[in-house]
């Protein structure tokens, strides 16, 4: 297998998923000493994933507000706030050449699953999954 096989499929290399761990770790630390800066205090949020670029250039960081309102603006006030914060995480991640452009995202992986839950609660998909369990019992 190519070294380079994992770009062709589209999927992160090795590299990326352990700079994005290590981004992700110091804005968890950032935010959970509540050194993110005023405009932050008492906001708690969940940064759920991180996901760096092929030239670890550029970080996309999906975040998901707990108790939040608002998440649209929190989200805004990330970007508008993200080369400060990209100034606080570096010293975490001074082993690296370029310190990643950060562009946040909301994170909406659980409001996913929780509607893929719904919907198989619902009493038409029950229904059809009795239906198609009688049809394989008479097989």
């Amino acid at each position: 297998m190519s070294r380079f096989a994992s770009q062709r499929s589209g999927q992160p290399s090795q590299r990326q998923l352990r700079v994005g761990e290590l981004v992700r770790h110091a804005l968890a630390e950032l935010f959970a000493r509540g050194e993110a800066g005023t405009a932050f205090d008492g906001v708690l949020l969940s940064v759920a994933e991180v996901r760096m670029s092929a030239d670890l250039k550029h970080a996309t960081v999906l975040v998901a507000p707990l108790a939040n309102d608002e998440p649209d603006a929190l989200i805004d006030q990330l970007n508008a706030q993200a080369r400060f914060l990209r100034g606080r995480i570096a010293p975490a991640l001074k082993q690296m050449k370029y310190m990643p452009d950060l562009k946040f995202r909301l994170d909406t992986r659980f409001d996913d699953d929780s509607r893929i839950d719904q919907l198989l609660k619902s009493p038409e998909v029950a229904r059809d999954l009795v239906g198609a369990s009688k049809a394989e019992g008479s097989d």
